[in-house]
């Protein structure tokens, strides 16, 4: 079997949802609504491209975002929806 098709094994350590993450989008979330744009499509939009204007500067949510690393934020989605999904089973 050629190593292409193994599976990659990604391993990091289990820790609780991050608070600082959370508030930032929540944050930035409220600043898109307030502005007029559909919060979900900008941060998505934000999150695949890595293109900061997707986030305005109102309320300083663009400088916020930033301040955490994309693949983080995806990594506490990620974790926070299977949760809720194992939640509301």
């Amino acid at each position: 079997m050629s190593s292409i098709d193994k599976t990659m094994r990604f391993n990091f350590q289990e820790e609780p949802f991050d608070k600082d993450i959370t508030e930032i989008l929540l944050t930035v979330h409220e600043a898109l609504k307030e502005k007029g744009y559909n919060p979900t499509n900008q941060i998505v939009g934000y999150l695949l491209s890595g293109d900061p204007a997707y986030i305005p500067r109102y309320n300083d949510a663009r400088n916020l975002i930033r301040k955490v690393e994309r693949d983080e934020v995806i990594e506490e989605l990620v974790k926070f929806y299977v949760e809720q999904k194992r939640l509301n089973k």
